[in-house]
């Protein structure tokens, strides 16, 4: 049982990321006794309805977005109790007089949950303020993006800043509360197996894939701005590439950890993203197929402008300017409606100095670890055994050890990463969120890679929906001899 009762103010209530994701998290949270018996959650939008509108629809979402294996009546029932709904235009300082005197009735530790547009975040903060909403114990959580650029973000981070104190901010990016991510450390640092082979003497090259199969889902004026570079890069893959580059922290405090993260940011070189040596390719989709489905180009979709030149997929060459990383690239990828959903981080290890195996096969295969992420959280490791065939002599065959968590932990359910997040929020520990400078550093170097672009006219690359992006994502890797990992052989 959690050890303090908490209010839990959700700003964006009736939104899909409160009702896919934040409501079922809480949940799952109070159904595995991890809420205080007199934690409240409290949902606030600008609809106007009442409490019992607002239960129903959370009823309706867990109903939807929970197995049934999970939920029973009573269960349901007994959330119901926690949940009550506020109305407030969140630009009309009057509004938030309601939701304080709700908050009034207890004095326990308070989380304010911002899923809206990132431009709300500093005037509800204000207001939130002003109302009187806050008190000693409050923490706030920020939705990414936080901004489109440096500029934006220390706009946002300021003005938040104004009414909460940096251990107050929890910047939230949920790839960092998937079990496979959390298990990155315990991997790395734990295991002297990989810890000690972790270095450019020992790894060849890594690459980062965050693929999607879905387009746009009705959000184009949304993306049109942002594009894929911004949506994906600055926040995900490279939190990714921090935890999977960084140094070992003195320990395991949520500052050791983040200002490890910050060294790797630091630490990455400038890119070229024009030209002839172009360490960067965007490309963007057009009519494909996905799971034999003819699906649309994004320039065919809905509301689509057809003088956009966003990108939907970015394959980046990347550098770590440092003792342990020195010439070994990191090549990041993803897209949108690629051929299937993967997010995974894949370690190629050098082959052997001295070889003694047949000469033949020196370069067929080495060892390669690989972190899935998603669909089925896992990790598997190929090795090479001596090939049992008799007319191979001192032949070789892949293999894999693989470690498959929803096979091999039985049928316990993995948490979702917004369990896992919104629970170290209200334990108030902020080892799984981002701090400000982390945030300014990544938006630096994407900065100036989007500074190049806006100086080039070459549209992005074209790749049929269902593909794994544009042929310029292939050369890049092949540049240096390599290839992406799905088109290695099996093993």
């Amino acid at each position: 049982m959690s050890s303090q009762a908490c209010d839990i103010v959700i700003f964006g209530a009736l939104g899909d990321l409160t009702q896919r994701k934040l409501i079922p998290a809480l949940f799952q949270l109070a159904r595995a006794g991890l809420l205080h018996e007199h934690s409240r959650i409290v949902g606030v939008a600008r609809n106007e309805q009442d409490s019992t509108a607002f239960i129903q629809t959370c009823l309706a979402s867990l109903q939807r977005f929970v197995a049934a294996d999970y939920r029973s009546d009573s269960e349901l029932d007994a959330f119901a109790k926690r949940l009550s709904y506020v109305q407030v235009d969140f630009k009309q300082p009057e509004q938030y007089q309601p939701l304080a005197q709700q908050l009034e009735s207890g004095s326990q530790e308070r989380v304010f949950y911002f899923a809206t547009a990132a431009s709300l975040f500093g005037l509800v903060s204000e207001h939130l303020h002003n109302a009187g909403c806050l008190n000693g114990q409050s923490r706030v959580v920020l939705e990414k993006p936080l901004g489109h650029d440096t500029e934006s973000s220390n706009r946002i981070n300021e003005y938040v800043g104004r009414y909460f104190e940096e251990r107050q901010i929890f910047r939230i990016d949920h790839y960092l509360g998937k079990e496979t991510v959390q298990n990155l450390l315990a991997l790395r640092f734990a295991n002297p197996l990989f810890g000690n082979q972790w270095s450019c003497k020992n790894i060849s090259h890594i690459e980062i894939t965050v693929a999607e199969k879905v387009g746009i889902e009705g959000r184009w004026g949304y993306f049109d701005e942002a594009g894929q570079m911004r949506d994906m890069v600055q926040n995900h893959l490279l939190q990714l590439l921090c935890l999977t580059a960084m140094d070992p922290p003195l320990n395991l405090s949520a500052n050791a950890i983040r200002n490890e993260k910050v060294k790797v940011l630091q630490a990455l070189s400038p890119v070229i993203a024009s030209g002839p040596n172009r360490e960067v390719v965007r490309g963007r989709y057009v009519d494909g197929q996905i799971d034999d489905k003819p699906v649309p180009g994004y320039l065919n979709e809905p509301g689509a402008n057809q003088d956009s030149c966003t990108e939907t997929f970015v394959a980046i060459k990347a550098e770590i300017r440092n003792w342990r990383w020195a010439g070994v690239p990191f090549y990041l990828r993803t897209g949108k409606r690629m051929k299937k959903k993967l997010s995974q981080i894949t370690v190629h290890f050098k082959p052997p100095s001295h070889y003694i195996f047949d000469e033949e096969q020196r370069n067929q295969a080495h060892n390669r670890l690989t972190i899935r992420l998603q669909p089925d959280e896992g990790i598997s490791l190929q090795i090479l055994n001596q090939d049992q065939d008799l007319g191979h002599d001192n032949g070789l065959k892949a293999g894999s050890l693989r470690l498959d968590f929803a096979h091999d932990f039985g049928n316990r359910r993995i948490p979702d990463a917004y369990e896992r997040l919104l629970l170290e929020v209200i334990r108030d520990n902020q080892n799984l969120f981002v701090r400000r400078d982390e945030i300014e550093y990544a938006w630096q170097w994407v900065d100036q890679l989007q500074a190049q672009w806006a100086n080039d006219s070459t549209p992005p690359q074209p790749y049929p929906a269902g593909s794994w992006g544009p042929k310029g994502a292939d050369l890049l890797t092949m540049k240096n001899g390599h290839c992406w990992h799905e088109d290695l052989p099996a093993g």
